[in-house]
């Protein structure tokens, strides 16, 4: 008998943990399902084992990739800065490209390979650079990756390595991108007794693979001048390189760089192809932290001012002006600075470079609300209208 209800306490414990789960709350309910993934992806564990080292890194698989399709994926190798160093496997996905496919991966279909550089040891050490280029070949195996599609990225320590893996190899990478990177390393000074032969050096065996920098204009880590002159060298020679130089920044030029909608779209853009070499581009431009305010009248002024509410009729800001300076305050009372990007368009001076306030009008051209949108996500407000006699 004994036997008989352990029996039927086992098979109903089956049941449960295979069947969706049905929680109940008055009529409400909850129901949870569990789907088995053909595979997994996300950001993924890895390790391998080189010389008897054990290396532990990550790659990013898109959540639509199948093995089942048979299709040959882009892939891409990214290299971290000096401070995401350790054993542990992890630390390097939290800034810079990995923030930027955690905040947008519809924007990155490629898969990922992202290898960790140990604590007192930097990207440019021929056994590191081995090292990356192993984790890039086992996962390009284990996920049929696209060989002409293989690109290159690095930020800060790691741009020192992209500038190397793409003059050791230069026929191995479709593009190239580096934020806050160089081949003046801060930790071998000594090289900037060679700033004048280098860079060309440099130019001249990497060739026409297509390379596009980023650079803050007041790094005070990794000076600009490293990519301006690598810049001067590849445009001097005929190759294809790109340098965005962001106004203000200092070393973490990174964020914004990998936050760029362009950039995915112009890595895949480029493909190894031995018949066709990217043809001589050299574009160098310098982007200022935020547009180029327009001048709004005072009626214009008069017309923003006023309380914007949500959908429960709430008021979550108010526009004023004191005389041409527009200001927003919120729920909280907290007062920030306004500037027109257009009689449509709102920008914030000195806050994030992402944010705008649009303006909505109806039918007969009146403001109706306020749209609040930055790179992740969207707010509407609804304008709260004088009361009658007021307006």
């Amino acid at each position: 008998m004994l036997r008989m209800l352990k029996l039927l306490a086992i098979c109903s414990l089956v049941v449960l943990v295979s069947s969706p789960f049905v929680a109940q709350a008055g009529t409400a309910s909850v129901r949870f399902t569990r789907e088995t993934p053909q595979q997994e992806t996300g950001f993924l564990n890895r390790r391998i084992e080189i010389h008897g080292i054990v290396y532990r890194y990550q790659v990013f698989v898109p959540e639509n990739y199948r093995r089942s399709d048979h299709k040959h994926w882009p892939i891409l190798l990214f290299l971290h800065g000096r401070g995401e160093r350790g054993s542990e496997g992890m630390w390097q996905t939290q800034i810079g490209l990995p923030q930027a496919i955690r905040d947008h991966p519809e924007r990155w279909p490629f898969l990922i390979v992202m290898p960790q550089c140990p604590q007192n040891h930097y990207w440019t050490d021929p056994d590191m650079l081995a090292m990356a280029m192993a984790t890039l070949d086992a996962e390009t195996q284990e996920f049929r990756a696209d060989r002409a599609r293989t690109y290159l990225a690095g930020l800060s320590l790691g741009g020192y390595g992209v500038w190397e893996l793409a003059r050791l190899q230069p026929h191995r990478w479709a593009a190239v991108a580096i934020a806050a990177g160089g081949i003046f390393w801060s930790y071998a000074p000594q090289r900037w007794r060679q700033s004048s032969v280098l860079p060309a050096e440099y130019a001249r065996v990497i060739g026409q693979t297509p390379i596009w920098l980023f650079h803050g204009s007041d790094d005070n880590i990794v000076p600009p001048r490293e990519s301006e002159l690598m810049y001067s060298a590849f445009k001097a020679s005929g190759g294809h390189i790109r340098l965005w130089i962001y106004q203000g920044l200092r070393h973490d030029c990174w964020t914004r760089a990998f936050n760029e909608p362009e950039l995915p779209r112009w890595l895949l853009s480029h493909r190894r192809d031995a018949r066709q070499e990217p043809p001589a581009q050299a574009e160098r431009l310098v982007i200022p932290p935020h547009p180029l305010a327009v001048h709004l009248t005072l009626s214009q002024l008069d017309s923003l001012a006023g309380d914007y509410h949500d959908e429960h009729g709430l008021i979550s800001l108010s526009l004023f002006h004191r005389g041409e300076q527009l200001y927003q305050k919120n729920i909280h009372g907290e007062v920030v600075e306004l500037a027109a990007e257009s009689p449509s368009t709102l920008f914030y001076p000195n806050g994030g470079n992402l944010s705008r306030l649009y303006v909505l009008r109806d039918a007969q051209g009146r403001i109706s609300g306020l749209t609040f949108r930055d790179d992740r996500h969207e707010e509407h407000w609804d304008r709260v209208r004088p009361a009658a006699g007021k307006d």
